[in-house]
């Protein structure tokens, strides 16, 4: 992997990782403030999921595999 695909890579990871977080804060907020609306709290979990599994995608291409 070249350092501007490690860059790029980096980049990207910190974009979701932040959307992923904005995405808990909004989850969040919606049950403190007693909103039901299932459908789109679902969406919101559906969105976080599909997030979460992207960031560990990116993360174990970044680290180098080890052979112990």
């Amino acid at each position: 992997m070249t350092d501007a695909e490690e860059q790029a890579l980096r980049a990207t990871l910190a974009k979701l990782t932040e959307e992923h977080r904005d995405l808990d804060a909004a989850i969040a907020a919606m049950v403190d403030s007693g909103v039901r609306d299932q459908i789109i709290m679902t969406r919101l979990k559906k969105r976080k999921l599909q997030l979460k599994d992207q960031i560990a995608r990116i993360e174990d291409a970044l680290l180098p595999d080890i052979i112990a």
